[in-house]
C-alpha cells in the first residue's frame, strides 16, 4: 500500500485551508510569536502544520496501514511482570518517536513543537484510519505530557514569565522530557471492578505518611496503555461519616500521579505497582488494556485534596474529543474499504457501487463522516480556545483591561460551546463507527465475514467506541440534562430561538436555510415536549404557565435522578436530534462562506430530516407504557 492519508482527503484539507480559524489558535498558542524558533506569522505557522500533517499522512499510510492485520494478530502479554512490544509495534513507535510528534503540542521551551491541540486531533484521525490501536497508544504519549503541564499550571506549580508567556519551570518537567524522548508514556486510571460510570463508588484510596509522602492503594481495571510508567490515578482521600456525607461521593476523591516503576542504571525496572493481567479483547489488539494493583505505591498529589473529580473532567473532555476523531478515522477506513471493493466487484452486469442500494450506503457513509468531522473540529476548537484563554488570564501580567475582558469573554463562550458539542460528537461518532463497520462488511458480502479483507477487524475495533471514555448512554444523559436545564434557566433565550427558527424556516429566500431551520424547529419542539412532560410530572398545573414563569416554580427542590424519568427515557433520541441540528448549523455556516459546501449540507439535510421527524415522533408518542412498568416494578420490589 502506498499513498498519503492527508493528501487523499479533500474534506480534511478543507479544514486546513478554509475551515479552521487558525489565526485565533496561533495567537493563543504562540502568545504573539514570543518564543524564539517559532513561526513568524499565522501563514508560516499553518504552512508548518500542513507539512507535519503531510509527514504523518505519509507515515501512517506507508508504515502502519499495510501492517494493521499483523498488529492485530500480535497480541501482548505480561511476561515477568512487564509487557514487551511485538516487533512491528516497536518499529511503528520508533518511527513516531523519530518524527518527534510525541511533543507536538508541548511548548517549544520544554522541547516540543508548540502546535495547537486541534492539529493533534486532526493527526489522531490519520492514525486511527491506519489502525485505531496505534492511535490510542500514541495518544498516551504526548497527551499525557500535556496533561502534566496543564495540571501543573492549574495547581500553580509552574513558573511562567508573565510578559512573554514562556514556561520557565514546571513540576513534572523530567517526566515530560522522558515521554518526549519516547522512553515512557502515561495513562489514566479511573475504573475499578465495582465502579465504572459511577465514580462515587470508587474504593482505591490515598493516604499520607508521617513525612508527608502520599501512597495509593487499590485496584484499577480496563486501563488503556496501563503498562506505562506514569499513571494519573483517582483515589479516595476524605473519610465519610455516613453514606449521606458529601465526602462519600465525588467530593472525597483526589488526583495523584503515580510512577509505577523506577528505571535502574542497568535498564531494569523496579516496580511500585503490579500489572495483574492484560485483557483479552474483541479488538484493539495493538493496545494494552491492563489491570493494575497498587499497594502503598508512592504517589504525588495533584492540586488540593478533594479536587480529583474536577481534574479528571479535564482529562475526560479531551479523551472524548480524541475518541470522536478516532471514530472519524475508523469510519473513513470503512467507507474507503467498502468503496474500493464495490468499485471493482461485478454483479448482474455492473460494478456493485452502481447498484442503487449499495450506492445509497456509500453515499450515507460519506455524508455522515463529513458531518461528524464538522462537529469534531468545532468541538476541538472551542475546547482549545477556552483552555488557552483561561491560562492567558491566569498568568499574563501585562494585560490591558480590554484584553482581559476579551479573554474572559472567550473563556465563557468557548467553554459553553465545548461542553455542548463534546457529548454529541462522542455519541454520534461512536454509534456510527459501529454501524459503518457493519455496513463495510455488508458491502463486501461473504468475503467481509472472512479475515482476508480486514472489514471484520474494523467492526471488532469499533465495538468499544460506544463503551469507553463514557458510554453512549452517559453522553446522552449529559446532553439531555444540559439542554433541558439550559432552557429552564434561560427561558427567554429558548423562546427567542423558537421565534427565530419559525421566522427563518418560513421566510428565508434560500431553500437550504429554510430546511436548516425547519430541522431546528423539530429539535426545539422535542425539547419543549420533554420540558412540559417533566414539568407536568413534577408540579401539577405548571405546564399551563408560560415558559418564562417556570424557573421560580420549577427550579427549587430539583432532583435530576427522580424528576428526569421521561426525559431520560428519550435522552438518546434527543441527542440524535441535537447532533442533526448542530451539524446542519455548522454546515450552513460553512456554506454561507464557501458555496462549494452547499452540496455537503444538501446531502446532510436529505439524511437528517426524515431521521429527525422519526425521533420527534417517538418522543411525542412513546414511553408511557415502559415508564408505568418501571414504576410498578419499583413499587413491588422487595426492601433491600
Amino acid at each position: 500500500m502506498s499513498g498519503n492519508f492527508f493528501k487523499d482527503n479533500k474534506d480534511l484539507q478543507f479544514y486546513f485551508e478554509r475551515g479552521i480559524d487558525w489565526a485565533t489558535l496561533v495567537e493563543l498558542t504562540e502568545h504573539r510569536f514570543r518564543c524564539p524558533g517559532g513561526p513568524a506569522s499565522v501563514t508560516e505557522a499553518v504552512d508548518l502544520y500542513r507539512d507535519i500533517a503531510e509527514l504523518v499522512g505519509g507515515y501512517v499510510a506507508e508504515e502502519i496501514a499495510p501492517y494493521a492485520s499483523e498488529i492485530d494478530r500480535q497480541e501482548m502479554h505480561v511476561v515477568e511482570g512487564d509487557v514487551a512490544f511485538p516487533p512491528r509495534l516497536k518499529r511503528v513507535f520508533d518511527g513516531i518517536r523519530d518524527m518527534e510528534v510525541h511533543g507536538l503540542c508541548v511548548p517549544r521551551e520544554l522541547g516540543g513543537m508548540n502546535a495547537p491541540l486541534v492539529l493533534y486531533f486532526l493527526l489522531a484521525e490519520l492514525f486511527a484510519r491506519a489502525d485505531v490501536s496505534v492511535m490510542t497508544h500514541h495518544s498516551f504519549h504526548g497527551g499525557m505530557a500535556m496533561a502534566m503541564l496543564v495540571f501543573s499550571l492549574r495547581e500553580g506549580t509552574s513558573r511562567v514569565n508573565g510578559e512573554t508567556g514562556e514556561i520557565e519551570e514546571t513540576r513534572f518537567r523530567g517526566a515530560m522530557e522522558e515521554i518526549l524522548r519516547g522512553e515512557a508514556w502515561g495513562c489514566m486510571d479511573i475504573t475499578e471492578p465495582d465502579a465504572g460510570s459511577d465514580m462515587a463508588a470508587l474504593r482505591a484510596y490515598g493516604e499520607q505518611g508521617d513525612g508527608g509522602q502520599w501512597y495509593v492503594t487499590g485496584q484499577k481495571i480496563f486501563i488503556t496503555s496501563g503498562h506505562g510508567k506514569y499513571h494519573f490515578v483517582i483515589a479516595r482521600t476524605e473519610p465519610a461519616a455516613s453514606p449521606d456525607d458529601p465526602f462519600a461521593g465525588l467530593k472525597g476523591l483526589s488526583m495523584f500521579l503515580v510512577p509505577t516503576y523506577t528505571t535502574n542504571a542497568d535498564g531494569s525496572k523496579t516496580w511500585h505497582a503490579t500489572i495483574d493481567r492484560i485483557e483479552e479483547k474483541l479488538g484493539h489488539h495493538g493496545s494494552v488494556t491492563a489491570q493494575i494493583s497498587f499497594e502503598r505505591s508512592p504517589a504525588y498529589l495533584i492540586g488540593e485534596r478533594g479536587e480529583g473529580f474536577s481534574y479528571m473532567l479535564t482529562l475526560m473532555n479531551n479523551a472524548r474529543l480524541g475518541v470522536g476523531f478516532e471514530c472519524i478515522g475508523l469510519c473513513e477506513a470503512a467507507w474507503r474499504m467498502a468503496s474500493a471493493y464495490a468499485a471493482q466487484r461485478p454483479s448482474m452486469g455492473k460494478m456493485i457501487d452502481q447498484h442503487e442500494m449499495i450506492a445509497d450506503i456509500l453515499d450515507g457513509m460519506q455524508t455522515d463522516i463529513q458531518a461528524l468531522r464538522a462537529l469534531c473540529v468545532e468541538g476541538a476548537y472551542h475546547e482549545e480556545v477556552h483552555q488557552k484563554a483561561a491560562l492567558a488570564l491566569k498568568f499574563a501580567t501585562v494585560l490591558r483591561p480590554d484584553e482581559r475582558s476579551e479573554l474572559e469573554g472567550l473563556v465563557r463562550k468557548h467553554k459553553a460551546e465545548a461542553r455542548r458539542l463534546t457529548p454529541l460528537l462522542k455519541f454520534y461518532g461512536a454509534e456510527r463507527a459501529v454501524s459503518m463497520a457493519q455496513q463495510c462488511i455488508q458491502v463486501h458480502g461473504g468475503v467481509g465475514y472472512t479475515t482476508e479483507y480486514g472489514a471484520e477487524k474494523l467492526l471488532r475495533d469499533a465495538m468499544v467506541m460506544p463503551i469507553y471514555e463514557g458510554t453512549s448512554q452517559i453522553q446522552a444523559l449529559m446532553a439531555m440534562k444540559d439542554t433541558l436545564m439550559g432552557a429552564l434557566q434561560r427561558p427567554a433565550d429558548f423562546v427567542r430561538e423558537q421565534a427565530e427558527a419559525r421566522w427563518l424556516s418560513a421566510t428565508s429566500s434560500d431553500d437550504l436555510e429554510r430546511r436548516v431551520f425547519r430541522l431546528r424547529l423539530l429539535r426545539l419542539r422535542a425539547v419543549q415536549h420533554l420540558l412540559v412532560r417533566t414539568a407536568g410530572d413534577k408540579v401539577k398545573g405548571l405546564k399551563d404557565l408560560p415558559l418564562t414563569a417556570w424557573p421560580q416554580r420549577f427550579l427549587k427542590d430539583w432532583n435530576p435522578k427522580k424528576d428526569f424519568a421521561f426525559a431520560m427515557l428519550h435522552a438518546a433520541r434527543l441527542t440524535q436530534l441535537l447532533f442533526d441540528d448542530a451539524a446542519a448549523g455548522l454546515l450552513w455556516q460553512q456554506a454561507q462562506r464557501h458555496p462549494d459546501r452547499r452540496e455537503v449540507l444538501g446531502r446532510w439535510l436529505e439524511r437528517a430530516e426524515p431521521r429527525a421527524r422519526f425521533c420527534l415522533d417517538e418522543i411525542l408518542h412513546t414511553g408511557d407504557r415502559l415508564l408505568a412498568k418501571l414504576r410498578h416494578n419499583e413499587g413491588s420490589a422487595p426492601n433491600a
